[in-house]
This record gives C-alpha cells, sequence and structure tokens, in this order.
C-alpha cells in the first residue's frame, strides 16, 4: 500500500533565536511518505500547475541565488519538503506579512524532513503553512485549489492578528537600530528593549505621552482656547447643545461655518463649508452622533494638511484632496464614484492602501455632501456635471518639502501647549508654503496617537522615515534600550554559574532577574518555584521594569522546543557539547548535530559582548570563531593547547595553577584567588570549579571589580546560590 501525501508529525514555533536563524520560526517536521519516490519533475503538470496558481515564485532565489533560482529546482527536480517551505513563504507574503527565509533539511529517517520558515506571527504561519500543504498537494493530485480565496482568509487573518502599519514602522525602526521588542498584548502594545532600559509604545502614542495631554486633545473646544491664547491662529467657533443653537452660533461667527464633534476621530462627523440653515442642522445631526458634544467654528478655506510633530520638531506633513466625478448623463452617481474613484489602485479598504473606498451607503457625510448640491446616489448626472463627493478626503498626499518654518513652528508649539510629545497637527491653509496668518490659515485640531500610514505610504509623494523619528525620540544616539543580558547553556554546572553570576550582580547593586532550573528569582525573591527555563519566563524577566540584568539559564531542549527568550546577549556561556545521546527524539544522532544547536548561545553575542568557554571540550573551544565579540575561555588547568593558542593571540583566560585560580591576558598573568579561600568548593566537585571560573568569567566579561567578584567568591553561603547547608 503506498501513501502519497504531506503529513505534520510537528509543528513549534521557536519565539527567539534558534540553531536556524536569529528571527522567530516555525518548525515543522513532515513525513512526504512515498512522495519521496516522486520529485517534482516526475509529476506530469506539477510545473504548470503550481507556477500558474503562484505567479509570484518567481521571485524566489533559492539556493540558485537568482530570480527564478527556484523555478529551476522545479523543473529539474525538487522534494514535496522543499516546495512546501517555497509556497509557505509566497503565502505569508501574498497575506501581506513578508518574509524571505526558509529551509527543508532531510533527517534521519527516510521520508521525514524538518521544513522552517520565518513568520512574524504563530497562528498566521501556521494557517500559511497548512495551506501550503493542500495547495501543494492539490498541485500533486491535479486537482482544483481556489488560491485567491485562500489568500484572502489568509489576509484577512495576519490583519487582525499582526502588528498595524504604524507599530509595525516603529518596531522595523527600531530593529534597524539594534533595539529588541516585546509584544506585550494581541494588540499594538509593544516594548522597546529591556527591563529598566526599555519604553513602551502604543502605536505613535508612548510612554512619554501624558495622559492629561491626551485628554486636552480629545477636547478640541479646550485644545482651541489653550492655542489661541498663545497665540496660535484657531478658528473662532463655539459649542452648541442643539440644531437651533448650531444655527444661531453660525450667525453670530458669519456663514460659512464648519461643524464637527467635540470629541471624534478620524475626521468622522465634520462637515465644512455650510451656508445654510438647513445644511447647518443636518450637519449637527451628523456631528451629534459621532461625539459627546458638537462645536460650530469658522470655516477656514484651503486645503486640510496634517503635520506630524516628534519630540517637539516636524517630522512629515500631508495634504488632502478632494474628490470629484463629472458626469456621463448615463450614470448614476454611485456609478460614478465607483468608475472614476474607486477605480483608483491606491483605495482599498485596508491600512495597506492610502487612499480610503468611497461608499455612499457607508458615508454619512458624503451622503450631507451630495444633499447640499441636490443629488443622491442613485441619480443621474448631467454629461459634463463636476460633483463634489468628498471635501479634503485622505490627508494621504506627502507635502513635507513644502512646509514654511513659521508653519512648522506653530504645528511645534500646537504639540508643546497641549503637551503631547508625539503629536498630529490638522491646519487648514491654501498654500503650506506661506505662513498661516498671511493666508488666514489656521490650526484646527490637535490629535494623540496619530496615523503614520499617511507619511509611510503616501498616495503621492516621498515616503517618510516617522517610525524611525519615534525610535530616536525614545532612544537617543547611541543607546539600544538593552541591559545585561547572561546566556549559559551546556549540561554540565549551568544552574550553579546561573546563580553565582546573579549573586555577583547583585552585590554590585544590580536589580537582577535570573531564570532557572530552580525557578524564577528576582532581586533575591522567589518568584517562581519551577519552569524557569521556558521563553515565556524568561520574557517575564525581561519585560520587569525594575530588572538591571537578567541571567538565563538555556538548555538545549530549550533552544530546541522554543528558543531563546531574548534577541542578543552581553555574555554567553557554553560549559560543553555533550549528551546528544539523550537528544534522538528531535533527530539529533552526533556531537556536530549538537553543536549546531548550541552554537546559538554563542551566535547571539553582541559585537560589544563576550563569549565565555570550557576550554576542556574542544566543541565548546570552537565556538570562538564564531563570536562577535570577545572571548574569555576558563579550565581547570593552564597547560591546555586550547588556552596556550588563546592567550599566545592576546586572550583572556582563567585557569587553576598550584591552588590558585590564575587569571592570565596574554603573557601576563596573576593570582585571582586561592582555592582553600572558597568556601563554596567545599560542596562542590569538579564541576563546582569549572562553574566557579566560568561565573569569575562572566563577572569580568560584565565589568564588574575584580575585588567585589573575589569577595563574592570567597564568601558566599552554599544556601545563596541554592545548595544545601
Amino acid at each position: 500500500m503506498t501513501r502519497r501525501s504531506i503529513e505534520f508529525l510537528r509543528i513549534v514555533y521557536l519565539r527567539g533565536p534558534n540553531m536556524w536563524t536569529y528571527r522567530p520560526v516555525l518548525e515543522a517536521w513532515v513525513d512526504i511518505g512515498d512522495l519521496e519516490d516522486a520529485p517534482s519533475n516526475t509529476i506530469p503538470g506539477f510545473y504548470e500547475r503550481l507556477t500558474a496558481w503562484l505567479p509570484g515564485l518567481v521571485e524566489h532565489r533559492c539556493g540558485v541565488g537568482e530570480r527564478g533560482g527556484f523555478l529551476l529546482r522545479l523543473r529539474e527536480g525538487t522534494w514535496p519538503a522543499h516546495i512546501l517551505e517555497h509556497v509557505t513563504i509566497e503565502l505569508m507574503n501574498l497575506a501581506g506579512m513578508k518574509v524571505g527565509f526558509g529551509k527543508a533539511r532531510s533527517t534521519s529517517v527516510r521520508g521525514v524532513y524538518k521544513v522552517v520558515v520565518r513568520t512574524r506571527h504563530e497562528t498566521v504561519g501556521r494557517a500559511c503553512l497548512e495551506a501550503a500543504r493542500d495547495l501543494v498537494m492539490a498541485a500533486i493530485e491535479d486537482k482544483p485549489f481556489d488560491v485567491p480565496a485562500t489568500v484572502e482568509r489568509l489576509r484577512d487573518l495576519a490583519d487582525r492578528l499582526c502588528l498595524g502599519p504604524s507599530t509595525t514602522s516603529i518596531v522595523d525602526a527600531a530593529t534597524d537600530r539594534g533595539i529588541p521588542h516585546i509584544r506585550l498584548t494581541d494588540g499594538n502594545l509593544v516594548q522597546l528593549g529591556y527591563g529598566a532600559k526599555s519604553r513602551r509604545i502604543w502605536t505613535a502614542e508612548t510612554d512619554r505621552t501624558p495622559a492629561i495631554a491626551e485628554s486636552i486633545a480629545g477636547d478640541k473646544d479646550l485644545t482651541k482656547r489653550l492655542l489661541a491664547a498663545c497665540g496660535v491662529p484657531v478658528p473662532q467657533g463655539s459649542i452648541v447643545k442643539t440644531a437651533a443653537e448650531a444655527w444661531e452660533a453660525a450667525q453670530d461667527i458669519g456663514l460659512p461655518v464648519a461643524v464637527k464633534p467635540v470629541d471624534a476621530n478620524h475626521g468622522r462627523g465634520v462637515s465644512l463649508e455650510l451656508n445654510t440653515r438647513e445644511e447647518i442642522e443636518a450637519a449637527f445631526h451628523l456631528a451629534e452622533q459621532e461625539g459627546s458634544e458638537v462645536i460650530v467654528e469658522r470655516f477656514v478655506p484651503g486645503n486640510e494638511h496634517r503635520l506630524l510633530v516628534v519630540g517637539g520638531k516636524l517630522v512629515a506633513a500631508a495634504k488632502g484632496e478632494s474628490a470629484w466625478v463629472t458626469g456621463d448623463g448615463r450614470s448614476t452617481v454611485a456609478e460614478l464614484i465607483d468608475s472614476q474613484i474607486n477605480t483608483d489602485p491606491r483605495r482599498g479598504t485596508t491600512e495597506d492602501y492610502p487612499l480610503n473606498v468611497i461608499r455612499i451607503e457607508e458615508d454619512p457625510a458624503v451622503r450631507l455632501e451630495l444633499a447640499r448640491q441636490g443629488y443622491r446616489g442613485e441619480d443621474v448626472p448631467a454629461a459634463g456635471t463636476r460633483i463634489l463627493i468628498q471635501r479634503n478626503g485622505n490627508v494621504a498626499f506627502d507635502v513635507t518639502d513644502r512646509v514654511h518654518p513659521e508653519v512648522a513652528a506653530a504645528a511645534c508649539l500646537a504639540a508643546r501647549i497641549v503637551g503631547l510629545d508625539v503629536a498630529g497637527i490638522d491646519l487648514v491653509a491654501e498654500d503650506i508654503s506661506r505662513p498661516l496668518q498671511e493666508q488666514g490659515g489656521a490650526i484646527v485640531e490637535v490629535n494623540a496617537g496619530p496615523g503614520l500610514l499617511m507619511h509611510l505610504k503616501p498616495a503621492e509623494g516621498k515616503p517618510r522615515p516617522v517610525g524611525r523619528a519615534i525610535v530616536d525620540h525614545l532612544f537617543p544616539e547611541n543607546t539600544t534600550g538593552r541591559i545585561p543580558v547572561v546566556g549559559i547553556t551546556g549540561r554540565r554546572g549551568t544552574t550553579l554559574i546561573a546563580r553565582l553570576t546573579t549573586l555577583l550582580l547583585q552585590l554590585a547593586g544590580r536589580r537582577t532577574g535570573l531564570a532557572c532550573r530552580d525557578g524564577v528569582f528576582f532581586d533575591r525573591r522567589h518568584v517562581t518555584p519551577r519552569d524557569g527555563c521556558r521563553w515565556i519566563a524568561g520574557h517575564q524577566l525581561l519585560m520587569n521594569r525594575m530588572a538591571d540584568a537578567a541571567v538565563f539559564e538555556t538548555p538545549v531542549e530549550m533552544i530546541l522546543d522554543e528558543g531563546l527568550p531574548y534577541d542578543r546577549c552581553q555574555v554567553g556561556i557554553v560549559t560543553d557539547v555533550s549528551g546528544w545521546e539523550q537528544l534522538s527524539r528531535y533527530y539529533i544522532h552526533g556531537a556536530d548535530q549538537l553543536y549546531t544547536v548550541l552554537r546559538t548561545q554563542v551566535d547571539v553575542v553582541l559585537p560589544d559582548g563576550v563569549a565565555v568557554l570550557n576550554a576542556h571540550d574542544p566543541l565548546a573551544t570552537k565556538m570562538a570563531e564564531l563570536c562577535d565579540g570577545a572571548v574569555i575561555l576558563y579550565g581547570r588547568e593552564g597547560g591546555l593547547d586550547a588556552i596556550a593558542r588563546h592567550r599566545a593571540e592576546g586572550g583572556l583566560a582563567l585557569f587553576v595553577r598550584d591552588g590558585a585560580i590564575i587569571r592570565a591576558m596574554g603573557l601576563e598573568e596573576r593570582e585571582f584567588t586561592r582555592l582553600d579561600t572558597i568556601a563554596l568548593l567545599q560542596k562542590t566537585g569538579e564541576t563546582g570549579l569549572e562553574s566557579v571560573l566560568a561565573a569569575i568569567a562572566a563577572s569580568l566579561a560584565l565589568g564588574l571589580p575584580e575585588e567585589l567578584i573575589r569577595t563574592g567568591i570567597e564568601t558566599c553561603d552554599p544556601a545563596q546560590v541554592g545548595l544545601p547547608g
């Protein structure tokens, strides 16, 4: 009996750095059964079906390294696991989650592969992987497959679950600067940096955004009064309770007027250039539905503009444009909107589009605008008749380079008066390149948490790096939001190393978190009694804004099942490369394969960090060549070839000679402490000595004073590091 199918044996989400890459990936173990005997070039019509369904596969370079590389592999013959990898990546890209990394590797079992793909979200990644399996099987079996419906379903899922484009721009900018991030909720609340050095953002709001300032910005009338008191040009206006009051206020102010909600957002309920009682009363009822109060203001002629101010500086500006249709004598107004406006490829219903689709039935402001001109959606205008559909529609046309310095100064002053560190300043002006006063322009709103998409993806003009501006505002130059992180992996004495290193950091006055086999600790408090070697436990330490440092014991199983809980570390310790015999369930069958996993700990050491390696283990010392930073070797004896070579190159080493721990840098060496002064060693054997050496090396790498390290090691009570009595 044959079995031609692709079955998933195991799917895990490696949330942090892993044996494959620095970034989170989905790792699937797949069994292709008898398809092991059916490479792609042996399946009639397979190539044609797959490329017709997914023409974007031509962009996959694969191992060939050039456009069309994967298609070449398909024609020459490749296996379903490799095809599954590329189809999953293509579906994720079509869903809007841009990725490029993937691998497919065979295991020791015939027909079983590990397929790995980069993904920004586990649920979306799993959905794409499963859809890819179904699509590949449909192509193999020559069965129909609805690709558009599948892509639409995956896109909807990504839109619901992934970070929005504004937040993504900030996170990507942080990543470019080497600043780590942690998503704190299923929404757009994100932590940038670790521990005490971290900051938080919620889309374009930051933890520097005062609640009082946000409340002021939400009250348009209060905002206007504060701005006017400081000399910022604003339109005259007043709050009204009824439609009749709205008409009375309009007469006092002088026609035309604008009617808007006091506390609505995104232009909802705003009506402009109103001249008659009927228009004003209708606009009042529209505004009343969108906010708690209604304000009537002097109408300011000109185009609406949005200026983005970050940290007291203007970083981007966009202009709105009105939307019109021209009658042809045959089509209704609704049909004209669809044919003349909504066909613009820049318009869509998701945040990926800079301009919105206009639907009469969904937008009361459009209906009101049409009514003012005597039209309804079902009416057929005469040929050549121009009809205004939307005033200042989407503010999405970049004008940053045209903003007059006085206009920029007024916008920055408005943000400061309200108290916002990140503000969207709405102003109306005929010409943004001229001062407001000379053209009768005015600032009409100040917004907290402004959208960034109009600046990131304008309908016209140059995109602006607004995400980078927010990151630079939160993190001054040459800061990365990082606290010292120590990671320890291997089999021998890792828990003791973690406990000792934490103790020494605490003696240095650092509020230190520890996640190890004994549990989770913070600043001498036992937070969790077990499961310290878990990704979630590690992340909880990094989210603690009291933490000045963090130490992690990261067993090989943790790297294989979840990945590291941090992206990079200041110190990475590898005690040994042993125990592969217990890892056959991961398809690991030799020390060389285990080496590939454990090297992850060294791969993530920062360029200004240090790898601490056991000189007695040849595979551990081999990792020195992989480290971006410096290397410290430690060993029970100084005559090891690895230590001799390391010292010859000017490296730092710790070893034991004649009952003393020796600190050697190149040819220079000196006694660090005597073994008989370390009470801890009386409770431990040879492994304890190696752990002491590794902890000293890590503490030196962290820049702790030698006298403090020596005192801490010599006076350490075994109970302080989890040892009995």
